[in-house]
């Protein structure tokens, strides 16, 4: 057996590997590796008992093979001897496992392939810096009613968000700003777009850089949507375009098209309406999301977040913007979306609209926040987890192209999980009816 990944890792200094996967909820487990073993983990496949995560498999079912991409190694820029590698999960027969994330992507990226189109994606993950108990923002400083951009908060923690940077510049990603966002110590970090594998594997490590570099300053990074009732949530802005299978030409872009996008763009943002009540169970996949996309207005003066099921030009109050001639951002998604399922769910919707040939409508212009829509005339997003849910139990779209055993698998997860949200009581009850 040949040492290919050996011999890489010996090269560039690297002792240690994460073979790392990320479960239907989102969160990354991995088996730490030493290089030695690296090659024979490469070609076998490192092993994990799937009931152990969130899979929707019991302790009866045979273990499940993790076998890494090399293709996409990335060197940790904070341990410069441990390397991360996202896996695909396989059985002990080597077949996949269907309700993996990244197995799910895949397949819906195939079947745009099979269309002639390549998708490409950029993400804007924004996150609040916390206090080690995350019981509050880490600068006290960071008090102002609208402190998006502040500079005096930004550089309060130049140190963190120097470190991160840098990690991306290392690993070439092409990260081009940072800036402190509209909530008091929220930061967003921007790097190009690419493939949207390539996109969702940045995103994953992403999360994972973000959190680990702020432990090492002492602090503790959140994604959750919705972590402060009066400050603005965190998103997870999605851009998304087409293209030829070639990456040749952007088939988004049409100078003669409204707002420079083609009649194909036009028809891929109607799938998303279409089908986007039940897209919310994948954008908004936990509780606390729909405390951001249905909440009151914050200590800035809005949330930032839509609360309607449109699309509009260069207008940040809508579910769908469009930006520039040659794509659209989905504003719905939350830093709680998995990095596989969001763009899997987009792209499965949006491909829908294209071979339906949907019409989006006209598009609205109106703010939101100060000139709302009325549900007689627009469709309203989901309430609340259980509401998305509902939805994609009975939309058609998303399960075929996506698989019906890995919706069912999250359907059944998610339920479990909104359920056990429901027989908590909370503070807010007690307060209110204890003396009812």
């Amino acid at each position: 057996m040949t040492n290919v990944v050996f011999d890489i890792a010996r090269s560039k200094g690297i002792r240690y590997f994460l073979i790392s996967f990320t479960d239907l909820f989102g969160v990354q487990r991995s088996k730490l590796v030493p290089a030695e073993s690296i090659d024979a983990m490469a070609a076998n496949g490192a092993g994990f008992a799937g009931f152990a995560t969130w899979l929707d498999m019991t302790p009866a079912d045979p273990d499940i093979l993790a076998i890494p991409d090399s293709a996409s190694m990335f060197q940790l820029p904070w341990q410069r001897d441990v390397a991360w590698m996202p896996a695909d999960l396989y059985t002990i027969n080597r077949q996949p496992i269907e309700q993996a994330p990244r197995l799910v992507l895949k397949r819906v990226l195939n079947q745009a392939k099979e269309l002639g189109y390549s998708i490409r994606t950029g993400v804007e993950c924004e996150y609040f810096l916390l206090s080690p108990d995350g019981n509050s923002i880490s600068d006290p400083r960071d008090r102002s009613s609208k402190p998006c951009y502040d500079q005096q908060a930004l550089m309060r923690r130049y140190e963190v968000i120097r470190e991160i940077c840098n990690g991306m510049l290392t690993l070439d990603w092409g990260a081009y700003q940072n800036d402190h966002e509209d909530a008091n110590g929220q930061f967003e970090m921007n790097w190009m777009y690419a493939d949207a594998l390539v996109t969702a594997d940045r995103h994953a490590f992403f999360k994972y850089m973000v959190k680990a570099i702020a432990e090492k300053h002492g602090l503790r990074a959140t994604f959750m949507p919705k972590p402060f009732v009066h400050l603005t949530g965190n998103g997870c802005h999605t851009h998304l375009s087409v293209w030829d299978t070639a990456k040749s030409a952007n088939l988004f872009h049409d100078e003669q098209g409204e707002l420079g996008l083609s009649p194909l763009a036009y028809q891929f943002i109607a799938g998303v309406l279409h089908s986007a009540e039940a897209l919310c169970a994948f954008s908004n996949p936990t509780v606390n999301s729909y405390k951001r996309i249905n909440a009151p207005v914050t200590t800035s003066g809005a949330t930032w977040a839509p609360n309607t099921i449109t699309y509009s030009g260069n207008n940040r109050t809508h579910a769908i913007r469009i930006p520039d001639v040659d794509r659209f951002e989905f504003r719905l998604a939350d830093g709680a979306a998995n990095p596989y399922l969001l763009p899997a769910a987009l792209i499965a919707a949006g491909l829908d609209g294209i071979a339906n040939k949907r019409d989006p409508g006209s598009r609205y212009d109106n703010n939101s926040y100060t000139d709302p829509l009325s549900s007689e005339r627009v469709k309203q997003l989901p309430s609340n987890l259980l509401d998305a849910l509902r939805s994609l139990e009975a939309n058609t779209v998303l399960p075929q192209a996506l698989g019906e055993r890995f919706v069912a698998a999250y359907l059944k997860l998610k339920h479990q999980e909104w359920n056990n949200y429901s027989s908590c009581i909370t503070p807010w009850e007690l307060e209110n009816t204890l003396d009812c």
